[in-house]
């Protein structure tokens, strides 16, 4: 990999173009992903938010979930937004019938969590690895995590209210994962370490 590292956004469905923006802004390339030989060609991949039912179903028609899976098995790091979180799941509660993942983080997540479009709602998440001031997270239509395995850090969890200690950012090994929407806030910190694991895994 050259020093510039080719990060695809999986273009199934979800706020594509923001990642792609962020992403360009630290020096990376991005390119939209919708084959799977395109996973070949990408040193770590985003998935977006979105609505993770549809993506899914989007991802066995483009016959894209098997090369997902295998490259995320393989090592690709992927880092997943709001319903790509729920995408990077092992397992899903409350999500619809038959609804697939791509799998590999070792978490249980619940779909839908903090309820509707309408309770969408911003908190300040302080996340390991991350320096400086809390994250600015925005939450739509957000999961959250459940439970997570011995494999599994927790890097943000809710600070305070109702909804406190609830887990919303979580990493294991060369995959990331958060509730909420980075790429909608300006500020690039998560994207960055993202970034980072991609060049460090290389």
């Amino acid at each position: 990999m050259s020093a510039t590292p080719t990060i695809g956004v999986l273009a199934l469905q979800g706020d594509v173009a923001e990642h792609q923006r962020v992403l360009d802004g630290l020096g990376a390339r991005s390119v939209p992903v919708l084959r799977a030989e395109q996973l070949d060609r990408v040193d770590g991949l985003v998935v977006p938010g979105g609505e993770s039912t549809t993506m899914s179903k989007l991802a066995v028609r483009y016959d894209l979930m098997e090369p997902l899976r295998k490259h995320v098995r393989s090592g690709l790091p992927a880092y997943g937004t709001c319903a790509g979180m729920i995408m990077l799941a092992d397992r899903i509660l409350d999500g619809t019938a038959g609804q697939e993942t791509i799998g590999g983080i070792d978490m249980t997540v619940r779909r839908n969590a903090f309820g509707r479009q309408t309770e969408s709602f911003e908190a300040a998440v302080r996340i390991d690895g991350v320096a400086g001031d809390p994250f600015d997270a925005v939450f739509i239509r957000a999961p959250w995590v459940e439970s997570v395995g011995p494999g599994v850090a927790v890097l943000g969890q809710v600070p305070r209210g109702e909804r406190a200690g609830r887990i919303v950012a979580v990493r294991q090994g060369s995959l990331l994962a958060t509730s909420f929407h980075p790429e909608l806030t300006g500020d690039a910190r998560i994207h960055r370490l993202f970034v980072d694991m991609v060049k460090g895994h290389a």
